[in-house]
């Protein structure tokens, strides 16, 4: 069988169903319920220009830095698309048994994110409500799409992936902040992000213990194509090189605080059960790793480049000194 059989999917979500239920119970165990309101500061709050006749927003009402707003409107726009979310792993992963109840309570512990980054950002006067709007509306409108068609195995691989890597942008991001509030609120965020990494993490560990040649492809193919799920935002490109080159998230981070770990996690590289296209998937893994490190390296050193021509001009570069 190839791995992308129905027959091998529709057994594996059928046989798999028992480690999401243990999954999802040690997930209600661990996790702790949290109120999106009491992590924004509502008395900084005041009325906008429009139907309420308050003031209109100007640049100079945020405390925030340019980059700390892109990275907060780049990670809320990422939210905001969690209707998208919901369909592409519902139609994955189907509604049934421990599998729908799992993909209902992610559901509902990821709306907080963009309640209380939104909330936070129009009391604080964050960011210009306008252009937020107009970008949500844009944004919200393309929607996501999957390009593994509703393939269970590549979709749990893709987010085992990118809810480690929303979890550290998330975490930078707050960090960059330079708002004790905000960066409170993303550690909040953060940790949700992470119980959700574990319990995705752990089924595909199964997934590879039941059917390792499909799932090595699965993990290759997600890895080698990887994109954070808000990359056809309006913007996008531009708001990630300049995190990228703040330190929030860029690709030395993507290798080595997402990708190895997860890798380690399932024993990518020392296991024995593989055969065929298995093997050929792990060895394309192998030579994207090496590749991408090489460019890792590249772009740290432009960086620094760039960041040493700043400091002779006497600008000082806002990063995350790692």
């Amino acid at each position: 069988m190839t791995y992308d059989s129905k027959a091998i999917q529709a057994r594996l979500i059928r046989d798999l169903e028992p480690i999401v239920a243990v999954e999802l119970d040690r997930h209600l165990k661990v996790q702790k319920n949290w109120y999106p309101h009491e992590y924004v500061p509502w008395s900084e709050g005041r009325d906008f220009a429009g139907p309420l006749n308050g003031d209109a927003w100007e640049a100079k009402d945020s405390r925030l830095t340019p980059v700390a707003q892109d990275s907060l409107i780049l990670n809320l726009l990422t939210e905001d698309n969690l209707p998208s979310y919901h369909t592409e792993i519902a139609l994955s992963m189907g509604r049934d048994g421990a599998w729908g109840t799992w993909i209902e309570r992610w559901t509902a512990e990821e709306a907080r994110h963009s309640i209380v980054i939104r909330d936070y950002l129009m009391a604080t006067r964050g960011v210009d409500p306008y252009e937020l709007e107009d970008l949500r509306m844009a944004h919200m409108s393309l929607g996501y799409q999957t390009p593994y068609e509703n393939d269970m195995l590549h979709t749990i691989a893709y987010v085992s992936f990118q809810e480690l890597a929303t979890r550290i942008s998330h975490r930078n991001t707050g960090k960059i902040s330079a708002d004790p509030i905000a960066e409170s609120m993303m550690q909040r965020v953060s940790l949700d992000e992470n119980l959700h990494m574990l319990f995705y993490r752990n089924t595909l560990s199964a997934a590879l213990d039941m059917e390792p040649n499909a799932a090595m492809r699965a993990i290759a193919d997600v890895v080698t194509n990887f994109d954070m799920p808000g990359a056809n935002m309006p913007g996008f490109g531009r708001k990630a090189v300049q995190i990228a080159l703040a330190g929030i998230y860029d690709m030395q981070q993507h290798l080595e605080e997402v990708v190895t770990p997860v890798l380690r996690a399932w024993n990518v590289f020392e296991r024995t059960d593989l055969s065929g296209d298995g093997l050929v998937a792990r060895d394309e893994l192998a030579a994207f790793l090496a590749k991408t490190t090489d460019e890792s390296n590249r772009f740290n050193e432009k960086r620094e480049i760039h960041f040493e021509r700043l400091i002779a001009r006497g600008q000082e570069p806002l990063r995350i000194i790692k």
